[in-house]
């Protein structure tokens, strides 16, 4: 009896980390292809969402390891194939992850009205119009969303450093930590995953000769960090970080913001996120720190 040889076994080809890169327009989508183009992803822009599939399959058949697409709202019927979309692509074991990129009503119209360009669902009436429009038609989309960044407050070279923390490097499972100063006097920041209040701690802009410094002096920080609560605060931090990291990771989740506020984020939010920054690097995570609101005053 002559027994068959086994076939050989079949590897399929490995299917690309893919990101699709959307949100209101306006909000940075642009900027975002661009960094991550700068990256090495291989980036596809304005692509109609029923071609998503046959793309995907040509990059993991070509060997692409790192994909980004960037969808708009330029056409509604366009978005209505979305979930029919996501359904092939789930057949096709695919998973992608959405950047989401967004911003206040007044960004938008401060830079659409100086690039003099027209939202792409305004029509013949107001800005603020095609903005409402946009928001509704891309809110199922939001609240899917594994990352969502609000530009708002963002420059052109922000938002590129906070792409390349995040998309940046190895696609390895680790967490990426970005840990932001803000002000309350400015807004909470929308994109945080978490946000924690210093304002319990004395206020250097009471001391005459810290007023002018900012928390990434060694004045200002070395006061900040020596005041009654400081050390306690930044110790039940690092243990909850501790606690929520593992989770994430479990969930898939790639990347959390850390959001630290006091008045005017000049001072106490600042040193104290320079603080938690150097305590979670010193666990081995990688972290980044954005002042959004440094300079502000």
């Amino acid at each position: 009896m002559v027994s068959a040889t086994p076939a050989p076994a079949r590897h399929l080809p490995r299917q690309p980390r893919t990101v699709i890169i959307t949100g209101l327009s306006g909000a940075g989508r642009r900027t975002c292809a661009h960094a991550m183009e700068d990256l090495g992803w291989f980036v596809v822009d304005n692509l109609p969402p029923s071609l998503l599939p046959q793309l995907i399959t040509t990059a993991s058949t070509s060997g692409l390891n790192r994909l980004a697409v960037g969808l708009d709202v330029r056409s509604r019927d366009m978005f209505e194939q979305l979930p029919v979309v996501f359904a092939q692509l789930d057949a096709q074991g695919v998973t992608p992850e959405i950047l989401f990129l967004e911003a206040s009503d007044e960004a938008i119209v401060r830079r659409q009205e100086s690039s003099r360009r027209p939202l792409p669902l305004q029509g013949d009436g107001r800005l603020l119009d095609g903005i409402v429009k946009e928001r509704r038609m891309l809110s199922d989309l939001r609240a899917s969303a594994d990352m969502v960044i609000d530009s708002s407050r963002l420059n052109v070279h922000q938002l590129s450093s906070r792409i390349a923390h995040i998309y940046g490097g190895s696609d390895a499972e680790t967490l990426r930590v970005q840990v932001m100063s803000f002000g309350y006097k400015n807004g909470l920041p929308m994109d945080a995953d978490m946000v924690f209040d210093v304002r319990f701690l004395p206020n250097p802009h009471w001391v005459p000769e810290l007023r002018p410094q900012t928390g990434l002096s060694k004045a200002v920080s070395e006061y900040v960090l020596s005041r009654p609560g400081a050390q306690a605060f930044l110790d039940s931090f690092e243990a909850l970080f501790a606690v929520v990291e593992p989770g994430y990771l479990r969930e898939g989740k790639r990347q959390v913001t850390i959001a630290i506020g006091c008045t005017g984020g000049k001072h106490r939010s600042t040193a104290i996120s320079e603080a938690a920054a150097a305590r979670l690097r010193e666990r081995g995570w990688q972290v980044s720190v954005l002042h959004r609101d440094l300079g502000l005053e």
